[in-house]
C-alpha cells in the first residue's frame, strides 16, 4: 500500500487536512506548533466512480476500493536538519513514506499564527525543501566517506561514489535530489538511502473557502515553484473539507456547488497521490464483490494476479480481460463476449489502466 506523508510548517493546516482525510482520525488540530508529535496514520479509499458502475453491472454485494495510507507528520521548522523543534525525529518519519504531500499555507487569517509572522508560500516551501536537502546532504557525505574506502577495490563502489558526488554538488547548489537527472543504474545505486528530497511530491495549496474554485496569487507562486521541479499542485481548503465531513452525504454536493466547485480538493489530492508513483488500477467484479487492485505500471498479467494471491501468479494460465469502457458500454460480460470485446491474455500481457480481469490458474 502506498504511504504518503503530510508535511509542512506548523499551523499550515496539516492536521486539519488529515482529520478531513480520515474522518475518524484523532490528530489534534491545535493552534500552536508541535501539537502533532507522533505521526498519525490513516487509511483512505481512492475515489473511483468506475467501481459503482461495475458493481451495478455485476450485482455485487460489496465494493472494495483501492486505498492509500496517509501519515500526518509534525510541523518542521527552520533548522530541523540540525534538530531544531523536533526535527530529527520528524525527518525519520518522512524517510519511511513513499511520497510527500507538502501542505503550503495560501490563506490569510489573523486568528491563526504563522510561525514566520506572515504568509509567503515561496519562503515556506524553501524552508522545508532546504531542511530536507540538508538532511540528505549530511547523509550523502557520510556515505561517501564510508564508500570511498571500498571504491579502491570495487567498481560498484566507485560508481556509487560518482552518483553521490553528483547529488552532493546539486544539493550544495540548493537543488533537490528530485531535480537531478539519473539513469536507472544510478537510481538503483542510491535507492536504499531513502533520500528525503528525492521522494515524489505533491504541493497541497491550502486556501480559504472563497478561493477554492479559482485559487489566488499565493497558489500561482506555488505552481511556479512546482513547475520548476516537475511536481504537481492540488488546491485544497482544509477548513472546507473539515466542514464537509460534518455534513450528511446528500448535502455535500450542494455545499460544494455554493463554492463553485464540483468536488472538494481532497478527492483530487487522493487521486493525485495514488497516481504519483505510476500506479494503475485493474478490477475484478462479480456477485460477491467488485474490487479495485493496485499495481505498478508495466506489470504483466501473472504479476497482477499475484497481487491477489501468490498462488494465482505461480499457477497462472490466462486472464479473461475486457476494458472498463467496453464493459460499461455493453452492460455486462456476456454481451461483451458476444461482441468479441473479451480477450484471452497470456503471460506476456501488460495490464492496462481500467482492465476488468478474471484469472484462470492451476492450484
Amino acid at each position: 500500500m502506498l504511504r504518503a506523508g503530510i508535511v509542512g510548517l506548523p499551523n499550515v493546516g496539516k492536521s486539519t487536512l488529515f482529520n478531513a482525510l480520515v474522518a475518524n482520525a484523532k490528530a489534534e488540530a491545535a493552534n500552536f506548533p508541535f501539537c502533532t508529535i507522533e505521526p498519525n496514520v490513516g487509511i483512505v479509499s481512492v475515489p473511483d466512480e468506475r467501481l459503482n458502475v461495475l458493481a451495478k453491472i455485476s450485482g455485487s454485494a460489496e465494493i472494495i476500493p483501492a486505498r492509500v495510507e496517509f501519515v500526518d507528520i509534525a510541523g518542521l521548522v527552520k533548522g530541523a536538519s540540525q534538530g531544531e523543534g523536533l526535527g530529527n525525529q520528524f525527518l525519520s518519519h518522512i524517510r519511511e513514506v513513499d511520497a510527500i504531500v507538502h501542505v503550503v499555507r495560501c490563506f490569510e487569517n489573523d486568528d491563526i499564527i504563522h510561525v514566520a509572522g506572515s504568509v509567503d508560500p515561496a519562503r515556506d516551501i524553501e524552508i522545508i525543501n532546504l531542511e530536507l536537502g540538508l538532511a540528505d546532504l549530511t547523509q550523502i557525505e557520510r556515505r561517501i566517506e564510508r564508500t570511498r574506502k571500498q571504491a579502491r577495490t570495487s567498481k560498484e563502489a566507485q560508481a556509487e561514489v560518482a552518483v553521490l558526488e553528483k547529488l552532493a554538488a546539486a544539493l550544495n547548489e540548493g537543488k533537490s535530489v528530485r531535480q537531478v537527472s539519473l539513469n536507472q543504474e544510478e537510481a538503483d545505486l542510491i535507492k536504499g538511502l531513502g533520500l528525503l528530497s528525492g521522494k515524489p511530491i505533491i504541493y497541497a495549496a491550502n486556501v480559504s473557502e472563497d478561493d477554492l474554485a479559482t485559487g489566488n496569487e499565493y497558489v500561482e507562486k506555488v505552481r511556479q515553484i512546482a513547475s520548476a521541479e516537475n511536481a504537481q499542485v492540488v488546491i485544497v481548503s482544509a477548513q472546507v473539507e473539515s466542514e464537509l465531513v460534518e455534513l450528511p452525504e446528500e448535502d455535500r454536493a450542494d455545499f460544494l456547488a455554493s463554492l463553485g466547485v464540483e468536488e472538494g480538493g481532497l478527492k483530487s489530492l487522493i487521486r493525485a497521490t495514488y497516481t504519483l508513483l505510476g500506479l494503475r488500477t485493474y478490477f475484478t467484479t462479480g456477485p460477491k464483490e467488485t474490487r479495485a487492485w493496485t499495481i505498478h505500471t508495466g506489470m504483466t498479467a501473472p504479476q497482477a494476479a499475484g497481487v491477489i494471491h501468490s498462488d494465482f501468479e505461480r499457477g497462472f494460465i490466462r486472464a479473461e480481460t475486457v476494458a472498463y469502457d467496453d464493459l460499461g458500454k455493453t452492460g455486462g460480460m456476456n454481451a461483451a463476449k458476444e461482441k468479441g470485446l473479451v480477450r484471452s491474455e497470456g503471460k506476456d500481457y501488460v495490464v492496462q489502466e481500467g482492465d476488468v480481469m478474471l484469472f484462470r490458474f492451476n492450484v
